[in-house]
């Protein structure tokens, strides 16, 4: 059985997952019930495939009963993001919480807290947050761009949400979700022929996000919003 673990895992660290998956669900105590490694492993398999439902079953067995702090962690990261693109947005505010309640900060979690937060319609909330991440790490692309775009969307600070989203994207000039906050905030300053240049280039590495197309629409004269 060890040996066959090992090979799961080496499939899931290799990205195949399904491959990864079908290992761990033969293993007895497929189900995850007392084995929470196994548990955990299978609801990384689930998220990773975009499953979600599926991954809630075994990561919340992670969360509620493993010791190892570290998976723990982990899976209270994914099932917030997991609850964030699901629209269960005041359930991933409880797991991120959960994690700054056991002295788990980063950059990563306060992103995601901004993220959660601007979902709520709390921008100032969300600003917060964000400034929170990059106090952390100053040079997050994830806190330039989220904080650029809370700033543009609400009309606070369209100078400086410039400035950081211009900085996100010089670190990642290839980013859909980065050009088209670019975009955004030359939209918000009347700069038109910019705003149609960084969005469509946006909407060129992402076709089907549906936020990037909405943005565009109404740069292009449409009367469609959205936000991210």
């Amino acid at each position: 059985m060890a040996e066959t673990m090992k090979d799961g895992i080496r499939l899931y660290r290799n990205g195949k997952y399904e491959d990864a998956l079908v290992v761990f669900l033969a293993l007895p105590g497929g189900s995850g019930a007392g084995n929470l490694e196994l548990a955990y492993y299978i609801g990384l398999c689930y998220a990773r495939m975009e499953r979600y439902d599926d991954a809630l079953v075994y990561l919340e067995q992670v969360v509620t009963a493993d010791t190892d702090l570290a998976r723990v962690y982990q899976c209270r990261m994914v099932l917030s993001v997991i609850y964030s693109m699901t629209g269960r947005t005041r359930l991933a505010d409880f797991e991120l919480r959960k994690l700054i309640d056991a002295g788990y900060e980063s950059a990563q979690v306060f992103c995601s807290l901004g993220y959660v937060a601007f979902s709520n319609d709390k921008p100032e909330e969300a600003v917060e947050w964000y400034e929170k991440a990059l106090a952390i790490e100053p040079s997050s692309g994830t806190a330039m761009n989220g904080l650029g775009y809370v700033l543009a969307d609400t009309g606070r600070d369209l100078t400086r949400a410039l400035t950081m989203c211009k900085k996100a994207v010089d670190a990642d000039p290839d980013n859909p979700a980065y050009l088209d906050s670019l975009g955004w905030v030359y939209y918000k300053l009347g700069l038109d022929t910019e705003a149609k240049t960084f969005t469509r280039r946006a909407k060129d590495y992402a076709p089907s996000n549906q936020i990037i197309s909405n943005h565009l629409s109404e740069i292009l004269g449409g009367t469609s919003g959205g936000r991210k």
